[in-house]
């Protein structure tokens, strides 16, 4: 129980932290005055420090699950415990091979999208007929599983408005840029940055609904 209690911690303590320093990080690679190299060199460590949020994202309910099973906050068997952190594991797999570009990054790429979009469907539903008192949910983990929808939600909108920086910055750290590919950059960062805001809420208000447990 310790354990599981520290992890769920260690999940918000990474995913604020992670997401501070890909946020402060984002704001060299906007920076035109900077040379292409270190605008480059900032993207890659953008990218290598947001795995922390990402994988945050990831653990975040199973470790959440397993705690509620245990302190007797669901009626559920405990033996999906498992089952929910293997999904959790294929899909940590499948993030880290996007990321590293390695093994069938394309299948994980469409694995990772897929969980997505099903726990963002799960969350949301279950949260909504928790709250509507159509299953036996305690307020606060309903209103959790919301927060947590909210935040998958926002983590699918930051990659949408992300498509078009990917092949404006690759001319721009090819030294190749003009002001179309960097007000590209700039736009697309700072609509991203409105979804991380959405983000951190969404993660303060989860872990203030896990302290105050309102029932």
């Amino acid at each position: 129980m310790a354990l599981l209690e520290l992890l769920h911690i260690l999940i918000l303590v990474y995913w604020l932290g992670g997401d501070l320093g890909a946020f402060v990080a984002s704001r060299i690679v906007a920076d035109p005055a900077r040379p292409p190299a270190g605008r480059a060199a900032a993207a890659k460590i953008l990218m290598d420090v947001d795995m922390a949020p990402r994988m945050a994202l990831i653990f975040a309910f199973p470790t959440g699950f397993a705690l509620a099973l245990y302190e007797g906050w669901l009626q559920i068997d405990a033996v999906w415990i498992a089952p929910a952190f293997a999904l959790a594991l294929v899909w940590a797999a499948a993030a880290w091979m996007v990321h590293l570009k390695a093994g069938p990054d394309g299948l994980a790429k469409r694995i990772d999208m897929a969980i997505r979009i099903v726990a963002l469907i799960g969350f949301a539903g279950a949260g909504a007929a928790g709250l509507a008192g159509l299953i036996v949910l305690p307020l606060f983990i309903a209103g959790k599983l919301l927060v947590l929808a909210l935040a998958v939600f926002a983590g699918l909108m930051v990659r949408l408005v992300l498509a078009p920086f990917g092949p404006a910055f690759g001319q721009i750290a090819a030294g190749q840029g003009d002001e179309t590919a960097e007000t590209t950059v700039r736009t697309s960062l700072s609509k991203a940055r409105f979804w991380v805001f959405v983000i951190w809420a969404a993660v303060l208000s989860a872990a203030a609904l896990g302290v105050l447990q309102p029932v």
